[in-house]
């Protein structure tokens, strides 16, 4: 019988996709008679061969070990079964005799980590579930003692969805405390490219469904693979009632060996959680007495703790736990020689730990995984798609919120949301968002950021239909209407639909609201662009003055404030360069630090450098680059009126094997360490390469900007939808577009369109309001029509600090007459500010991440505003109850 299909049979090698015609050919199916007595002797012999041969010469009790299991081959006579019971008894004498009370205990937990997606599609991952957790559900029927981890509330999802039966056999044993949901989040997600929202509801999400399909707030966060931990995170988890957290993915660091297994790690807003990494360095064991010794030996806390967690079963493509490795481990016990092994659960270790945890030292910030670097970049359209679907649910629950609080009739579309949220938190599984799939899960993943945005799009024309009060069908009557969905009052020049064209007009936008016929207001300074004779192109609009050459690269960019120079001479601004990527082990994940070494930079000439607006309010200067025989660059350079950065709107038609293509901004800055944004929040990273730590990031992973300052001047790169970057001495780079072939061989091949720009500034960057350029960089203003008799301007939120950022808005998951804000600190210190809103709100509380409100008793709201206390990157929820 022949056939074919998923079973991980791929193309040339482990990681990559199924070959789709590999066909297997069954030749013999036959039928055994299970024999216990002799299943129970092989598993006492192998514990006593291994122990005789991993104790070491210098242990007498391998020397015992080696003694008995000799001993029971003389004695064993396959063919009398009678000599089996002898042959058992000289064992279990031998397993029998116990440790010593200060030897190490070892909890071993079952465990069967399934990427939600990976080298299979999500459709596959459903029946991995199932046929995992049947085994599982077998061996807790089986054996009472028996404890299983399971995170990622997606994967629940589905067995409830397709397996019913199956999900009421897991919540029997989930009540029996045999199944153990663990994690708390929706899937097990990658660490570092969700926006700070996002992990907020990866938590919530997870959160929400283990409480209701189980009765249960997971206490720890369990995030075993991924590539790298925001310092973020311990907030996040507080937040969500979680001060426990578990990985094993450090381990892989390539460089330097993280220097704990059990330690407190401290956010970059003081917040603490108590952090363990198995010593054994993995998370699918199989219980044998080598992965039970090396989880001893290999623990780097040994003397601060006395215990460690080993987590066994097959994992990443499921499978989980199997009789044999459950019978190992029973018979490691209380075994002398051996370290104690008990079948245990995380709330069992981790109570363990808490009584005393005065030894253990801290880790402050981010965990950077010195590896798989390479998936900031890999597979751009995936990484796009987050960033755009993440700003469109933020309009879409900001202004449905704002509709519901001033229309009774308006219907919050909280269902919709939730499955439009759900798809997005599946697509940051991680293996997902950060490119390191095969081309099946691609498809899927950009299925389902076309559904977000085509039913996104819809819910927010709902919203502003209902907000302005207008109708979907056009009116003569009807005006032009600009909304700002960000906290901050907005100028800005934006394109308007007049008689069948479109002009450009600049305006004054009031925080979170909108204006209907808004008044114009006209530049300081209008833009000029001017063509050099030699060629290249100058435009200036009074705050940024610079010089285009021929390639398009800038030869000057002053910030005219200051008369500052910020391109070194010699040098060029926004200079293309082209990398050979050739990793060491796996191509979607890692790119080494050896590509450095083959910089190329890209200056043929593919359109040459021409002008498509001369100024007013807006310049636009225009080229093409050739970057290889197959693939091209077109690019529009853009300074606008009253703007203080220079934007470059990119289009790369990319067709390469093994590159990596980068844009580098020399700068006349001199700093040792350079700040990026990440979620709520940012950080420092060096710019130098002292240490072995430094040099470990030449890589690194930002959101929508990173700068780079001294004292009283700076220069911050903005970008609309990429992660990866770095900043070497005085060179700020972006990373823009990789060639792997492995797992997918189409990746980022295709025609690409993406923004960055640059901007210098005076101050610091937070004074000079580079964390709200770049959101409104990433989060235009929205057009659209209303009746010219609507209230002509209004505002739904102002906060009185430019320190704090109004992130979300949105409806309580629980409460339908109440919304939820999210705000944070987001430059780094110590405010109270005023939090001011024209909606028509009752009361105020604080409230976690989960929407549970803090105290019984309201926050003083008086005059239709709230006093709020932050300290640096304090990220701080509200439950505003409205009047009905």
């Amino acid at each position: 019988m022949a056939c074919n299909g998923l079973f991980g049979a791929g193309q040339g090698g482990m990681i990559s996709p199924v070959d789709p015609k590999k066909i297997f050919t069954l030749q013999r199916a036959e039928l055994a008679v299970f024999n216990r007595d002799i299943h129970e002797l092989l598993l006492d012999f192998e514990i006593l061969y291994d122990m005789a041969k991993l104790l070491g010469e210098d242990n007498q009790r391998s020397f015992q070990a080696l003694y008995v299991a000799n001993q029971m081959v003389n004695l064993c006579d396959v063919n009398d079964p009678g000599t089996f019971a002898a042959v058992r008894k000289l064992s279990s004498k031998f397993l029998s005799q116990r440790n010593g009370e200060s030897q190490h205990t070892i909890h071993a937990m079952g465990h069967c980590h399934i990427d939600s997606a990976w080298l299979w599609p999500y459709e596959e991952t459903i029946r991995k579930c199932a046929r995992s957790w049947v085994t599982a559900v077998q061996l807790m029927t089986e054996n009472s003692d028996f404890t299983f981890t399971c995170s990622q509330a997606q994967q629940l999802e589905w067995v409830k969805t397709w397996y019913p039966g199956l999900y009421s056999r897991i919540k029997e044993f989930v009540k029996l405390g045999q199944f153990i949901p663990v994690g708390g989040t929706w899937v097990e997600m990658d660490g570092n490219l969700p926006s700070g929202e996002s992990m907020v509801r990866q938590f919530l999400h997870g959160q929400l469904f283990f409480q209701e399909e189980f009765g249960i707030t997971c206490s720890e966060f369990w995030l075993p693979d991924t590539f790298g931990y925001s310092a973020q995170l311990p907030q996040l988890m507080n937040g969500c009632g979680i001060h426990r957290f578990l990985t094993q993915k450090l381990s892989w660091s390539l460089v330097n060996a993280f220097p704990h297994h059990t330690f407190h790690w401290v956010g970059i807003d003081g917040s603490k959680v108590l952090a363990h990494f198995p010593p054994g360095d993995s998370y699918g064991m199989k219980g044998t007495v080598e992965e039970m010794l090396k989880t001893v030996k290999n623990n780097r806390d040994k003397g601060r703790v006395n215990c460690g967690i080993a987590l066994y079963g097959f994992g990443d493509g499921g499978g989980g736990p199997t009789e044999k490795m459950v019978g190992r481990l029973r018979r490691m016990k209380d075994t002398d020689g051996l370290p104690r092994v008990q079948l245990s659960a995380p709330d069992r270790f981790f109570s363990a730990l808490e009584t005393d945890t005065s030894q253990l030292c801290s880790w402050v910030g981010e965990l950077f995984l010195e590896l798989h670097n390479g998936t900031y970049t890999t597979q751009a359209q995936i990484k796009k798609g987050n960033r755009q679907c993440e700003q469109l649910l933020h309009d879409v629950e900001f202004l449905s919120s704002a509709a519901l609080a001033q229309d009774k009739n308006f219907i919050y579309p909280r269902d919709r949301l939730q499955h439009l949220w759900r798809l997005l938190l599946l697509n940051q599984f991680h293996d997902v968002l950060p490119g390191s799939c095969i081309q099946l899960v691609v498809e899927d993943a950009l299925r389902y950021y076309e559904e977000i945005r085509t039913e996104g799009a819809k819910l927010l024309s709902k919203a502003i239909q209902s907000l302005l009060k207008t109708s979907s069908q056009p009116s003569s009557s009807q005006s032009l209407s600009v909304i700002n969905t960000l906290p901050w009052e907005r100028t800005e020049v934006i394109s308007i639909p007049e008689s069948g064209e479109h002009r450009l007009g600049m305006f004054i936008m009031l925080s979170m609201g909108y204006s209907i016929l808004p008044e114009e207001v006209n530049p300081v300074y209008p833009v000029t662009v001017v063509m050099q004779d030699n060629g290249c192109i100058t435009m200036n609009n009074g705050i940024l003055q610079a010089s285009i050459d021929s390639v398009g690269r800038l030869t000057s960019l002053r910030l005219l404030s200051c008369n500052r120079e910020c391109i070194p001479q010699a040098c060029y601004g926004n200079q293309f360069v082209m990398f050979d990527d050739i990793p060491l082990y796996w191509d979607a994940w890692d790119v080494m630090d050896y590509h450095l070494e083959t910089r190329k930079p890209v200056t043929s000439v593919l359109t040459k450098l021409e002008m498509s607006s001369n100024g007013g309010l807006r310049g636009v200067v225009k080229f093409g680059l050739k970057i290889s025989d197959h693939s091209t660059i077109v690019q529009e350079i853009i300074l606008e009126a009253s703007c203080p950065y220079l934007r470059f709107n990119t289009k790369v038609t990319w067709r390469e094997a093994h590159k990596f293509l980068k844009v580098e901004f020399p700068t006349t800055v001199h700093s040792t360490n350079a700040t990026y944004e990440i979620q709520f929040g940012h950080l420092q990273r060096p710019t130098h390469r002292n240490t072995s730590w430094d040099w470990a990031r030449y890589e690194v992973w930002a959101h929508r900007w990173m700068d780079l300052s001294e004292h009283g001047f700076g220069i911050a790169v903005l970008n609309d939808c990429k992660y990866g970057c770095s900043v070497l001495g005085n060179v700020l780079s972006l990373s823009l577009l990789r060639a792997p072939k492995s797992p997918d061989a189409t990746a980022d091949i295709g025609h690409h369109e993406f923004s960055y720009a640059v901007m210098p500034h005076e101050r610091s960057f937070q004074d000079a309001g580079v964390i709200q350029n770049a959101y409104s960089f990433c989060m235009p203003l929205l057009t659209t029509e209303a009746p010219s008799t609507q209230q002509t301007s209004w505002s739904s939120f102002t906060v009185l600090s430019s320190a704090v950022v109004l992130e979300a808005v949105k409806l309580a998951e629980k409460q339908p007459d109440s919304l939820v804000l999210r705000l944070y600190e987001s430059y780094g210190s110590t405010v109270e500010t005023w939090l001011e809103t024209s909606l028509p709100v009752k009361e105020v509380f604080l409230c976690d991440l989960l929407e549970r409100p803090s105290s019984d008793q309201p926050l003083t709201f008086q005059d239709q505003r709230v006093k709020l206390s932050f300290t640096p990157f304090k990220v701080l929820s509200l439950l505003l109850v409205l009047q009905r």
